[in-house]
């Protein structure tokens, strides 16, 4: 079974040669092209990978443009600025290939200085405790790795196109009753400067979108109105997060 791996991209032409020639056998990558004025789409097509041209801007609008493109029964979700290694995508995407998980994320080990500035860090513990308590979901990291079955993913109709498009497609999953895990993988600094939190105006945009997302969140559902996507084919084995 082949997999696509959605790489939202503004811009990466100095990370695209090592994240494309390390993607594992078996892995397809799609680079989500948000109207990079580098060398971005070229390098990227020189690499094999599919290149997908996404005029609306906006890290959603890559993401989802992507997630359309796809084909594959399972699908990625990579950073495209080299603070993953593509080799750890099975990781991710094992425990959903097996039944395990529905939604199975990557929870950020930080090998090297700079890799995970010390505000945004604060910033997701924050989230993520705040999802546990409102929809107790069992996480400690909203990892921008992560892989999930296409059909279904799209069937939570995530409505962001902007920053909060990560955060609402864990709330979607949660309210629609997914079982969400996390594994741990290695992340390490990004080549370039962060578009989130390397500058205010970035910061500030992911944290209003970010709260939006949140206003959003429904009543609890009650647990004879949850299904996730894999239950209703066959039993499994949740995947238990780890703290």
């Amino acid at each position: 079974m082949e997999i696509d791996v959605v790489l939202p991209c503004l811009n990466e032409a100095g990370a695209l040669p090592w994240v494309l020639s390390r993607m594992p056998p078996g892995y397809r990558a799609i680079v989500a092209d948000n109207g990079s004025v580098d060398d971005s789409a070229a390098i990227a097509a020189g690499y094999g990978a599919r290149v997908v041209p996404v005029p609306q801007r906006g890290f959603g609008a890559a993401c989802h443009a992507g997630l359309l493109a796809a084909t594959s029964d399972v699908v990625c979700v990579m950073d495209a600025d080299a603070s993953f290694d593509p080799g750890d995508l099975p990781t991710v995407a094992d425990p959903v290939l097996a039944g395990q998980a529905d939604l199975m994320m990557g929870r950020r080990s930080v090998r090297g200085k700079g890799a995970w500035p010390l505000h945004a860090r604060i910033g997701n513990r924050v989230l993520a405790a705040e999802l546990r308590r409102r929809v107790g979901v069992p996480v400690r990291d909203l990892g921008p790795m992560r892989a999930a079955r296409r059909e279904p993913l799209l069937a939570l109709a995530m409505s962001d196109r902007r920053f909060g498009y990560p955060l609402e497609m864990v709330v979607r999953a949660a309210e629609a009753g997914w079982r969400i895990s996390e594994t741990d993988v290695p992340y390490y600094p990004r080549t370039g400067k962060s578009k989130v939190t390397g500058t205010l105006g970035g910061t500030v945009r992911t944290v209003r979108d970010m709260r939006r997302v949140l206003a959003s969140i429904a009543s609890p559902a009650s647990p004879a109105s949850l299904a996730s996507p894999a239950s209703l084919a066959s039993p499994a084995t949740p995947v238990q997060a780890t703290s």
